[in-house]
């Protein structure tokens, strides 16, 4: 295969999988605009995007067993390619290492993306779920996030997140610090105790 650039990457200890680097927002604190790599990788913008077989072989010649987590997270939003995502839980779970925990980090929009509602896409395929808060209302998400979606975004993260608490077991919201006031952290952290979910300021 072709280097497409770095699709599989270590990272904090865990194995991160970057499948795209599409997004529908342009977040200010974004680390793509600040680097060209995180962990072991040399570079997470894809020369193009791997199909779901080359993703699966890929996946299949790596040392899995040296992990305990695998984390779907690169230069893009996950969810811009949910059947391939959907495609490469079922292999892991059912082929690869079924025991192996994995996770999505994700901007919570999947909805407005695919048009549809997906949280029960993942049941039985994620074991946890970090969503994006980043503001605790809409247009301070807009200010900060610059969604494609415009106003709609912030209702849909929130809708997506009680949604998706339903079939995922391990739930939680994050905020970045640098890029949020102490008290609207706070009123993010309301925001994710109201929902019976983890929050986490990264």
């Amino acid at each position: 295969m072709e280097h497409i650039g770095d699709v599989l990457y270590d990272y904090a200890g865990g194995l991160y999988i970057n499948m795209t680097n599409r997004c529908p927002c342009r977040c200010d604190f974004c680390i793509r605009y600040m680097t060209d790599s995180l962990g072991e990788a040399d570079s997470l913008w894809l020369k193009r995007e791997p199909d779901v077989e080359e993703l699966k072989e890929l996946l299949r010649t790596y040392p899995i067993e040296n992990y305990d987590e695998i984390v779907f997270c690169g230069y893009g939003e996950p969810t811009e390619r949910l059947d391939c995502m959907l495609a490469i839980c079922d292999c892991l779970k059912k082929e690869i290492k079924s025991e192996i925990k994995i996770r999505l980090n994700t901007n919570g929009l999947s909805d407005l993306i695919n048009g549809r509602s997906t949280a029960g896409d993942f049941e039985g395929r994620l074991d946890a779920i970090s969503v994006s808060l980043n503001a605790p209302d809409a247009e301070k998400y807009s200010d900060i996030c610059h969604p494609v979606f415009g106003d709609r975004a912030f209702g849909a993260i929130l809708d997506f997140t009680r949604d998706v608490k339903r079939y995922v077991p391990d739930v939680t919201m994050s905020v970045v610090e640098s890029s949020i006031a102490g008290e609207d952290i706070e009123k993010c952290r309301h925001i994710a105790e109201s929902m019976d979910v983890k929050f986490r300021i990264r």
